[in-house]
């Protein structure tokens, strides 16, 4: 095997088909990834029975072959590469990589170890990928990260019609982001839905977020595999079991209050007052009909307090309190100018929904809730 490639094409490729890797594994093949070197391409592969990787790219091909070597020590490598042409090829059990003057010399994985490369489902759908980028943003806030209880910590996919629905939970808080779906003709009629490990699925969105069109393949029977394809780029995640209790009901709340603030004044008034509460101690909005809302957190000489501007209706006075970090997550999920809370009280359920402004004034965001679990104990 020998070929030659431009320096920065390689680095890119090797990039993205790295995140399949595993940060630990105690299968060395699996921390490899495959060169397969044909008549004017490289494809590059990456798989550890999770996650799936496989990115084409031009490449000038000497000899054709495969070779299979550590993966994050030729990322490394391509990272010190000067620009310009690269040569890269295998020298018995060696692979060279030659750019620049510098060479480098890698010992290969065995190719018998590796694992045959998995066979992805059919596309079903097509998504806007930088759309599909910032709404997993906005939903993965609210996914777990005790890894005791997998599918708390995954993001699930929902395609029913023309929409696709995401949204993550860790039992306090539960994030939904809805946006434009276009299925494949030939798509199953039934909603089709997955749940996914949220870090791995916000590394492939991000890296495939200027990819233009990004097509979803998903087995309607229940296959293992989620499938991400865009120009020269092909990901699979594996699908976690279980799923996420339903949001229907959770987020239909019985005479709530109803309140609106300023969501980027609100987000730094959290941040400041909340510079004196402990770990697991709440910050308190006290939200008042004379049009404002009151921030408090801390206890006996280590407290802060904040007054700011905010609207109230549909009830009379209302307290409640919530973990800051998870309150300051929820409003940096949000694009919109204000955010609408719906309060029921202490210890009870509270939703927040942007508020879009437009010509005909404004209305509630739809496409985004968050639901946040308020806690009895008040600052």
């Amino acid at each position: 095997m020998e070929f030659t490639i431009e320096r920065s094409a390689l680095a890119e490729a090797v990039a993205r088909a790295a995140r399949s890797l595993p940060a630990r594994s105690t299968v060395p093949v699996l921390g490899g990834l495959l060169l397969d070197a044909r008549a004017g391409r490289l494809r590059i592969s990456g798989f550890d029975h999770e996650a799936f990787a496989e990115v084409d790219t031009p490449a000038d091909t000497l000899a054709e072959g495969r070779v299979l070597v550590l993966g994050r020590r030729l990322a490394d490598i391509c990272k010190v590469l000067p620009e310009g042409g690269v040569g890269c090829a295998l020298e018995g059990s060696r692979f060279t990589v030659d750019g620049g003057g510098t060479r480098f010399g890698l010992s290969t994985l065995p190719l018998e170890e590796y694992p045959a490369l998995p066979a992805l489902p059919a596309v079903r759908g097509q998504v806007d990928a930088a759309e599909f980028a910032a709404a997993l943003g906005q939903v993965v806030v609210a996914a777990g990260r005790d890894d005791t209880l997998p599918v708390l910590t995954g993001v699930q996919l929902r395609a029913d019609g023309e929409t696709l629905t995401l949204s993550a939970s860790d039992r306090y808080r539960y994030a939904v982001r809805s946006l434009p779906w276009k299925p494949e003709p030939d798509a199953a009629a039934e909603p089709l839905e997955a749940v996914l490990p949220g870090r791995r699925l916000t590394d492939l969105a991000r890296a495939a977020a200027r990819s233009g069109t990004l097509r979803v393949g998903l087995d309607p029977r229940g296959g293992g595999l989620v499938s991400f394809e865009t120009a020269g780029v092909r990901s699979a995640l594996r699908l976690l079991d279980g799923r996420l209790p339903r949001y229907d009901k959770l987020f239909s709340l019985d005479g709530p209050a109803v309140a609106e603030v300023e969501r980027e004044p609100l987000a730094e008034a959290v941040r400041r007052v909340g510079v004196v509460a402990e770990s697991d101690s709440p910050i308190r909005l006290d939200f008042s009909a004379a049009g404002e809302v009151l921030l408090q957190a801390g206890y006996e000489d280590d407290v802060a307090s904040q007054r700011m501007p905010a609207t109230l209706t549909g009830r009379g006075d209302v307290s409640v309190a919530f973990n800051p970090q998870y309150l300051l997550d929820a409003l940096q999920s949000f694009t919109s100018r204000r955010i609408r809370f719906e309060l029921l009280g202490p210890g009870q359920r509270a939703l927040l929904r942007g508020v879009r402004e437009d010509g005909a004034g404004d209305a509630e965001d739809v496409t985004h809730r968050h639901l946040l679990m308020s806690v009895r104990q008040l600052a």
